[in-house]
């Protein structure tokens, strides 16, 4: 069996739907579904069961030698979440209880990492697995933090020998959009959070640069498409000697009004923006630029190229956003 914890979620609902797409359905989905919809996130997906986080550690106490690898997407992903136990709690207690469990079970964990590691992104954007590397970063807000504390753990016990599982992988995930994304409410992609607006021939809003190296929407992006996010996942998968960090991104930034644009372009309209100020209470804390350093996943030996911005966008509009299931 296969487990994914924050399956019914964004990213993990699109890697259950490409295992699906492979034939795979023994697949036991960890997730809270609470109100809303959610759960549409998953109605269309084979598995074999559905269990809640806290159900967890009892569920894998009975299943050693049952499992073929471990998915480990689940995590508060607010970036603007202030509970500082409950992210303790919830992202990094729960984090390294799975890890301990795959490495004492010999199972592969493959696991969500973040770019929001990076911070302002004045030290880079280079995925190198070390502990001086990662001393360096200094996360902006407590689920970076959360997602850095998890990834130097890995690498402390990497350095000194410490329990881990026969595959361990981080993935330090861009700016993913794509499908399944509408639970997210304000951690939206830009594009689907506005297009509402831009389906009902409005006028779209972007934040004004509050940097003088920017101009207004010239703030850029490393945009990669979820549909990348997961065949790099399943190369993983098919691939159990590759371990460390890797970022997952295109390698190329892009501004937010190219990411607008070329939304509008593939619903048919020219585009329709306006600027607004950025909240004061957000602007100390705002990237104006992130870009994946993509030469050390290149180097594990992925080969596939990352889908060019207009063609997955185009995409995503067409065959998602505009359609009356917008569902995966």
């Amino acid at each position: 069996m296969i487990l994914i914890t924050g399956a019914a979620g964004f990213i993990g609902s699109n890697l259950a739907a490409g295992l699906n797409d492979r034939g795979i359905t023994d697949l036991i989905l960890c997730d809270r579904l609470r109100g809303g919809e959610k759960w549409k996130n998953i109605r269309a997906r084979e598995f074999d069961d559905l269990i809640a986080p806290e159900a967890l550690p009892a569920w894998l106490s009975g299943r050693r030698g049952q499992l073929r690898a471990v998915f480990h997407m689940g995590a508060i992903s607010a970036t603007t979440v202030t509970d500082g136990d409950a992210v303790t709690r919830e992202n990094l207690r729960f984090s390294i209880d799975l890890l301990d469990w795959c490495a004492s079970a010999g199972v592969p964990l493959i696991y969500a990492s973040s770019a929001a590691t990076y911070g302002d992104g004045s030290q880079g954007f280079d995925d190198l697995f070390t502990p001086e590397a990662l001393a360096k970063l200094t996360p902006l807000n407590l689920y970076a933090f959360s997602k850095h504390a998890f990834d130097r753990i890995v690498c402390r016990r990497k350095l000194d020998g410490g329990p881990l599982p026969p595959q361990c992988v981080g993935l330090k995930f861009f700016n993913v959009f794509g499908p399944n994304e509408f639970h997210k409410g304000s951690m939206q992609s830009v594009l689907t959070k506005l297009w509402p607006v831009i389906a009902g021939g409005g006028t779209v809003r972007l934040f004004k640069s509050h940097h003088p190296d920017y101009p207004d929407g010239g703030q850029k992006r490393d945009f990669v498409s979820v549909r990348d996010a997961e065949r790099v996942m399943l190369w993983l998968l098919d691939h159990p000697g590759v371990s460390g960090l890797f970022n997952v991104g295109t390698g190329t930034a892009r501004t937010f009004k190219d990411f607008i644009s070329a939304g509008f372009a593939a619903a048919g309209r020219a585009p329709a923006i306006e600027y607004v100020d950025m909240p004061p209470e957000i602007r100390d804390k705002y990237q104006y630029f992130t870009e994946a350093r993509l030469d050390r996943l290149r180097a594990a030996g992925y080969a596939d190229p990352m889908t060019p911005l207009e063609e997955a966008l185009t995409d995503y509009v067409t065959g998602y956003l505009s359609c009356p299931n917008p569902y995966r």
